[in-house]
């Protein structure tokens, strides 16, 4: 363990995921939702759902990762081979042994969880859901969140993830006359994400590009 490596915090919000991670030691991520594929060292899993009863809204649990595989829904749940994403293609994220984050990881602002983005230095300290941030990448989340509750698609890169896209926090919006990028670091054509600057501010400029642009080109991510 060292504390650049890097760590995906994926959403668990069924007892039968949670019976995948745990006991079968894999779980399933969308292909659509990690186009730049799983490459972390480890991956945590935040519980969301009343199923979980205390544990809900946490993380409790981490796992390494042991490996990465492509496979369609219905052959990684053959007992719903009829579903509506039965075709569609999954990253199966082969685990070791889940282990307890202790104490659990908390969310008590109720922050939408997706998918995080962090370093083991940060995981391994943090107590509550907004530990797990840099500044730049807290501040890339809420113009992520902000942007997904008005229906717009678009991606967003983490510090953690630098090494790996050479990119600096930000957001990317793909439109039908190009893509508008909103980083955290000041760059020629990019809407500069700064944190002194009102963040409605800052949408309306990024809206305002999406307009220009012909607006988003819209996508369908799967979600389960």
């Amino acid at each position: 363990m060292y504390p650049e490596d890097r760590v995906l915090v994926g959403v668990i919000n069924t007892k039968r995921d949670l019976k995948f991670a745990r006991d079968a030691h894999w779980y399933r991520i969308p292909q659509g939702r990690m186009p730049r594929g799983v490459s972390d060292e480890y991956l945590a899993f935040f519980l969301s759902g009343r199923v979980f009863k205390a544990q809900s809204g946490s993380i409790p649990y981490f796992a390494r990762r042991q490996g990465v595989e492509l496979a369609r829904r219905k052959d990684l749940i053959p007992a719903q081979a009829n579903h509506a994403r039965a075709e569609d293609v999954y990253y199966k994220v082969n685990l070791g042994e889940m282990r307890q984050k202790s104490p659990p990881i908390t969310n008590p602002t109720k922050r939408p969880v997706v998918f995080i983005h962090t370093t083991w230095d940060r995981f391994i300290k943090a107590e509550k859901i907004a530990d797990l941030y840099s500044t730049a990448d807290y501040f890339v989340d809420r113009i992520y969140h902000a942007l997904q509750n008005r229906h717009t698609p678009v991606r967003r890169f983490w510090e953690a993830e630098r090494e790996q896209t050479g990119l600096a926090p930000q957001v990317r919006i793909l439109c039908q006359r190009g893509e508008v990028v909103a980083s955290t670091e000041p760059e020629p054509g990019d809407i500069y994400l700064d944190r002194n600057r009102d963040e409605g501010e800052i949408l309306r400029a990024i809206r305002a590009a999406i307009a220009a642009n012909d607006g988003p080109v819209m996508t369908n991510l799967p979600m389960d």
